[in-house]
This record gives C-alpha cells, structure tokens and sequence, in this order.
C-alpha cells in the first residue's frame, strides 16, 4: 500500500484532537418506535426525551463534554453567597476574555438579554442587529419594542466571507431617521448560518451608533469561533485573545452565554466598562438573577465556565472545532444537499427551500426536513425559519448545530449517511401545520401534525 499517496491529504486536525475518559451509550431505535415517539411529541423535536435521541445537534448551547482540567477545577468551588472565590476566578477569566472591566455573572444569554432590554428599551423603540438571536428577538417584543434585522446585502453570496455582517448604509439611514434604541451585533451571526463578522464592518458599525449617540452591544457567545474565522480569512497573525479583545473594545456592553464559547453547561455574563450603567445592571442582577457575585449561577459553575473560558482561546482547539464542522458541511455539499457556504463556526446550516422544492415556507418545509432526520436515523436538529420567526424568517434553514468535543468524524458520517436516504425520497416529505404555539417562541412550543 502506498501510505503516502493514501494519507496525503491527512492533517493534524483530521485527527480527533481528544481521547475518551468517561463515555455515555447511544440509543439507535427501530423506525416504527421513531414514529409512535414524533407522534407523541407533536412533531416538536423539543419534546422529545434525550434518551430517544441518537445524534443530538438541537443546539451546541450547554451541550459539550467538559475537559478533566474543568472537572478538577469544578472541585475548588466557594458555594458562598457573596464574594465566593470561585467568583473571583470567573471574574478574571471573564476579564481576560472579553477586556471589560465590570463583569455581572448571569444564568444564560438569555437572562443577559432580559436585563438589557429592560434597561435600554421602553415600548416602540427599535433595536437594530445583524440577526437578532431568537430569544432576543422574542425578548424585545415582549417589552413591546421592535427588533430590525439588517444583515449585509451580500449574506447569498457564497463567495463573501463575511456574511454575518451588518448592512451598513441601512444602519446610517434607519440612526438618522428611526426611533432607534440601539444596535445588538450578533457574533458569530447565529441566524443566517454561524457566519463571522468582518472586524472592520464591527468598527463602522461601532462609529456610525455612536455618532448617533446610541448604545452599541455584542452578542459574543461564540466570538472566539467567530476569531479563528477571522484569523483565517485575513492571515492575521494575532492570537485568538487579541482579536476578541479587538472587537470588543468596539461597544458600550458585551455579553455571551457561556454554554457556547464558555464550553460549559450553564452560565454567562454582561460585561461593560460604562460606569453610568453599572447600578442599573447592578440592581437587575440582584432582583432577576442573585446577589451580583453568583447571578444565578453555583460555585462549579463559575469554575467551570472560568476554566472553559481559558481553553476557548487554545487555537489547536479552535482549528479542531471548525475543522470537524466543514467536514459535514462538505459531507453534505459533495452529496449535493444545498448548504449556506462557507460552512460557518458551530454548525452546518442546510437551504431547506432550495432542497425541498415540492413544498412552500408555509408548510414548514424545514420542521417537514427535522422531523424526517429523526424518523429515519433519530437524529435531532432545529428549524431556523418560518417556524422560528414566521413572516420575520430570513430565509428558511436547517441547523446542524455541533456539541463542543462531543461527537467524532464518524458520528458525522452518519448523519451525512441519514441526508443520502432523505435526499433518495425528497418528495416523501409531508407539509406540516401548527395546532397550537406560544406566540413570541413558537418553535419551542409548537404542536404540529402533518397535511396528508
């Protein structure tokens, strides 16, 4: 055998970049027992018990393997109250990462999100975003404001690398004439497929906000994906540490969930160096979440998150992360299943609407295209559009969202080996209706049934 002709196209990061010390068995079920537990659930994946689950890319929010390192540092937890010194460790994480100088620890993104529209919002505002997260969105209207996205004009083309950019002439104009809040950049943009952000269109967006005086926020839960993208498109040779830190001191407050670039299972943080809104995140904090030195978060937590933090700056780590994500998208993309390119930091994102031609957006053609990846192989995904955001939706995707250091390349071979069966039958999917949705997060409540 020729070993070098065979492996020639081998790196370091095909291989997997860790090795097992605790292991968890996965369920393969019977097609016919799939079908009894879709029918059970109301064809809403989210109440599908995780036991029945073989490959779970719901979301990689919260869902990854923790290091031994993490586990061990797990054991110096401080469950006091106030001024624990498991605190003190997640503050200087928190610090290191992000730069900012003020750090309020928070349950999860979405808790940050709560506290800021609050603090920044009253009824009729608009709030402008590359792509609001969903739960932002969901968020600002409960306070009865109105979040507007306005993504780059260019997030079809393939060939930009910058797609989770913002539309820049849009934002000058809506500053100028609208009764804008502020402006939330979403980074990576979650939305229209974990694209990255360009540095530059952060800063001009940054400049063009504050000329108008207003607020600007990120969203950075999975900004150090979003620096290794950067890192790679722009041959910078800075570290992961000095790009994050370069965007971040382009805002007025950044916040993330650490259960996605914390590489934990709960937590996160608003971080600001405003110190006119330091009592006013300050006060939320202690009536939403707990005393300002625990929000809402144990001990362990602050540890883990403190020691995840650290680990999400190792660019070996980084380089394997968003390897093994391209190598489903150009699983899925040599099968010729219609994907958003480039594949971005977290997840693969499938064009539901360019591969189910026979059925309309309205027929919820991408929940027809997750509940049939958990019928045939009881994979678990999520629809990123017109039951997620209804007549808001962008565009209406499929997310194969990757758990951090959770499943292998062969793992991802299977779901590619589901998409071959489900592309064979294309035709087969059925169109879908809702019965009954929560109005502000339909697709995490929704109870669907197919139109036969």
């Amino acid at each position: 055998m020729d070993l070098k002709r065979t492996f020639k196209d081998l790196d370091f990061f095909d291989v997997e970049l860790y090795k097992y010390k605790v292991v968890e068995k996965i369920n393969f079920l019977s097609i016919e027992e799939r079908e009894e537990i879709l029918k059970k659930a109301n064809y809403n994946l989210f109440n599908i018990p995780s036991k029945y689950i073989t490959i779970d890319l719901l979301t990689d929010s919260g869902t990854n393997t923790i290091s031994d390192l993490q586990l061990s540092n797990m054991m110096l937890y401080d469950e006091s109250y106030a001024g624990a010194s498991s605190y003190e460790r997640f503050l200087q994480a928190a610090k290191n990462f992000c730069n900012k100088e003020f750090i309020f620890p928070v349950h999860q993104g979405r808790a940050a999100e709560k506290i800021l529209a609050e603090i920044l919002t009253k009824p009729g505002d608009i709030i402008i975003s590359n792509t609001h997260f969903d739960t932002g969105f969901a968020i600002y209207k409960h306070f009865k404001a109105n979040p507007i996205n306005i993504p780059t004009p260019y997030y079809k083309d393939e060939k930009y690398n910058f797609k989770g950019n913002i539309d820049l002439e849009k934002l000058e104009e809506m500053l100028s004439k609208e009764n804008v809040s502020h402006v939330v950049m979403t980074i990576t943009n979650n939305a229209l497929g974990g694209q990255p952000v360009d540095l530059e269109n952060l800063k001009q967006a940054y400049r063009i906000t504050k000329k108008y005086n207003k607020i600007f926020v990120i969203d950075g839960c999975r900004i150090a994906e979003n620096a290794i993208l950067y890192k790679k498109i722009t041959n910078s040779n800075k570290t992961i540490k000095e790009i994050i830190h370069e965007y971040t001191n382009f805002c007025d407050i950044f916040y993330m969930s650490t259960k996605k670039d914390g590489i934990a299972h709960m937590g996160g943080f608003i971080a600001t160096n405003d110190e006119l809104l330091i009592p006013k995140i300050r006060q939320l904090v202690i009536l939403y979440e707990g005393f300002p030195t625990y929000g809402g978060l144990s001990g362990k937590d602050m540890e883990l998150i403190a020691k995840g933090l650290e680990e999400a700056l190792d660019e070996d780590y980084l380089n394997y992360r968003i390897k093994q994500v391209r190598f489903l998208g150009d699983l899925l993309k040599d099968m010729g299943i219609p994907i958003i390119e480039p594949v971005g930091g977290h997840a693969v994102f499938v064009n539901a609407s360019e591969f189910i031609k026979h059925l309309k957006p309205e027929d919820y053609l991408g929940q027809s295209l997750v509940i049939e990846l958990y019928r045939l192989g009881g994979i678990r995904s999520v629809e990123v559009g017109y039951l997620m955001y209804s007549k808001d939706a962008i565009m209406n995707l499929v997310r194969l969202a990757i758990p951090r250091r959770t499943y292998t390349y062969k793992h991802l071979e299977y779901v590619a080996y589901i998409f071959s069966l489900i592309k064979e039958n294309i035709n087969n999917l059925k169109p879908y209706r809702i019965i009954e949705a929560d109005e502000l997060v339909p697709h995490f409540t929704a109870k669907l049934e197919p139109v036969y």
